[in-house]
């Protein structure tokens, strides 16, 4: 049960027919990305790599869209008590594009995440890192934050006192496709987001550069309160609406995130 989702999403062979968009993407990327990029790249080279994107359909990464019924019949805006636990029975299918060290590794990493209604990939952060989102198919639910700096933090009164910290909302919108490809920069953007599938849906993303734990880019997991759950004083001076900010604390990897790898069946990159 949980391999049927998705089969008709990944039916699509390497030997497809369309231009090899992938292609496209890969040499842009190794020519903006590479090792020797002084100064970093340009925002001409960083919009050209989104115009590409833009222009990725489902076929051209071995996807196909033969039906968007995963046959549960919630979504984001109103899941069935009853139904609670189907929203974790099919896991969100991860598909790593390219594998080589000398790419995804150490500049550049290229992926697909398909959810099934209700899946959420939960709050997390992106440090130091740029990332370019784009919706294949379906509808998304993304909210995004970005940090208040200088930084802002008070002591919860939870167990452990852990310690929260100040961001700022910076996306809280359904994105359906087609849509342009969506940029978060290491301090702006939209920095640590949450994903929240409304339909099935399927997200190309392009991460420079990737995690790698051993140089400081973990990946963390957080839950956001509202800005009315702890006080502070001498703070900044919150000029656009309390519900346009919001009190992160670190949590560790949550149990109910279900996810699975699959092959990637798309047109093969030519290095």
């Amino acid at each position: 049960m949980v391999f049927s989702l998705f089969r008709r999403y990944l039916s699509m062979g390497r030997h497809s027919h369309t231009s090899n968009k992938v292609q496209a993407l890969y040499d842009h990327c190794n020519a903006i990305f590479s090792p020797s990029s002084t100064p970093p790249p340009s925002s001409q080279a960083l919009h050209k790599l989104s115009s590409i994107l833009d222009t990725v359909q489902p076929s051209d990464v071995g996807l196909s869209e033969e039906s968007t019924d995963d046959d549960r019949g919630h979504g984001f805006f109103g899941i069935n008590q009853l139904n609670r636990a189907a929203r974790w029975a099919q896991p969100i299918t991860y598909i790593d594009i390219h594998e080589s060290d000398s790419f995804t590794c150490y500049l550049v990493q290229m992926c697909i995440f398909c959810f099934p209604t209700s899946s959420v990939i939960p709050l997390h952060d992106h440090p130091g890192m740029t990332v370019f989102s784009k919706i294949l198919y379906g509808s998304l639910h993304v909210k995004a934050y970005d940090w208040v700096e200088p930084p802002c933090t008070v002591e919860s009164k939870g167990p452990g006192h852990p310690q929260v910290r100040l961001a700022k909302l910076a996306v809280d919108k359904v994105m359906t496709a087609p849509c342009e490809t969506s940029v978060l920069y290491p301090k702006h953007g939209g920095n640590l987001h949450c994903f929240t599938a409304v339909t099935p849906c399927a997200v190309l993303d392009i991460l420079s550069p990737p995690y790698r734990e051993d140089e400081g880019r973990k990946c963390t997991y957080y839950h956001d309160y509202p800005y009315s759950t702890f006080s502070i004083q001498n703070g900044p001076k919150i000029c656009d609406g309390e519900e346009e900010y919001a009190w992160l604390v670190e949590i560790g990897t949550p149990a109910d995130l279900y996810m699975r790898s699959r092959e990637y069946t798309g047109p093969a990159i030519q290095l």
